[in-house]
């Protein structure tokens, strides 16, 4: 069993922070075995602010004002929505180097319901001035996150998914570009980011037997986004998919029709994403994704209508 983004981030972080007492984890009271020796080996760097988001961002925005590299944690749709304000007044418009980690991307809490869902945190996040934003694709790309976000100069929000998903990066990999072709292809590229790369993947390997011939590139940083290389992967199929576990609006495929529209690319583009809607389904992510057309079956055959094959 892989492990989790969440441990392999804040196993590196601990790593770093015992080199650089700098390194502050404001946590909103989660637990987690990779959090434990943290607490335990480094209580002056270690705060819980209890079930109160909205303080930690207020707590770490403060310790970066005292030249500390704060990082905030909690469930994601907690540390982006319920401290939207705080966000983006103390950390966006003071540019301060602070990073937000969320875990639980999409469908990860699946039968807690849309409380618990985080479907719409993109498209609020990159409205913000100032912030990067990484959607962590695997625990490989999660630990090297926490380097990234020591270094950051201003807000990162990192979107880590719950559950430990298949390794796909080599461990040497930098993470600079912002985004990596997975496989080249001809006919159809498919952007995907986090946790539906994996999704993608299995699309493409499916249609191959189709006589599709799909690309896939991982954009897993979705602000700022490396627009030279985003068009020159385009550039080389005949159409564009996004794929993606977060509502349509103002997500990965709202950024890639932004991108083509203003770079005037005239691409045929398909975004496959949730609906204009909550969603109450339960019996788990596969089944909710089922339900909305977002499991492997449903997607390929929607990229084989989009390219004019049937099967």
């Amino acid at each position: 069993m892989p492990e989790t983004m969440r441990d392999a981030f804040f196993d590196k972080l601990y790593e770093l922070a015992k080199k650089d007492p700098n390194i502050v984890l404001v946590d909103a009271d989660m637990g987690a075995p990779s959090l434990d020796k943290f607490r335990r080996d480094m209580p002056a760097q270690f705060v819980n602010v209890g079930i109160a988001e909205q303080n930690a961002i207020v707590v770490a925005c403060g310790l970066a004002l005292g030249g500390k590299i704060p990082f905030t944690y909690a469930i994601a749709p907690f540390i982006t929505l319920r401290c939207y304000e705080q966000i983006k007044v103390d950390m966006c418009a003071m540019k301060l180097p602070v990073t937000c980690v969320g875990v639980g991307a999409g469908f990860s809490y699946e039968d807690s319901g849309p409380t618990h869902h985080t479907t719409e945190d993109i498209a609020i996040m990159r409205a913000l001035p100032n912030i990067t934003i990484m959607n962590v694709t695997d625990n490989v790309m999660a630990s090297k996150c926490a380097e990234i976000a020591c270094k950051s100069k201003g807000p990162m929000y990192v979107r880590m998914d719950r559950e430990p998903l298949p390794t796909i990066y080599d461990k040497k990999e930098e993470f600079k570009d912002g985004l990596t072709c997975l496989k080249k292809g001809k006919d159809v590229c498919i952007i995907s980011t986090g946790n539906m790369v994996h999704k993608a993947l299995e699309v493409a390997n499916l249609l191959k037997k189709q006589s599709i011939d799909v690309a896939v590139v991982d954009l897993y940083r979705l602000k700022l986004v490396n627009t030279k290389s985003l068009l020159n992967y385009i550039k080389q199929s005949k159409k564009v998919v996004t794929l993606e576990e977060h509502l349509l609006d103002g997500g990965l495929g709202s950024i890639i029709a932004e991108t083509l529209a203003d770079n005037n690319m005239n691409v045929p583009l398909k975004r496959l994403a949730i609906p204009d809607k909550y969603c109450y389904t339960y019996g788990g992510r596969e089944e909710i994704r089922r339900t909305i057309g977002l499991d492997t079956k449903s997607v390929a055959k929607t990229v084989l209508d989009f390219c004019g094959k049937r099967r």
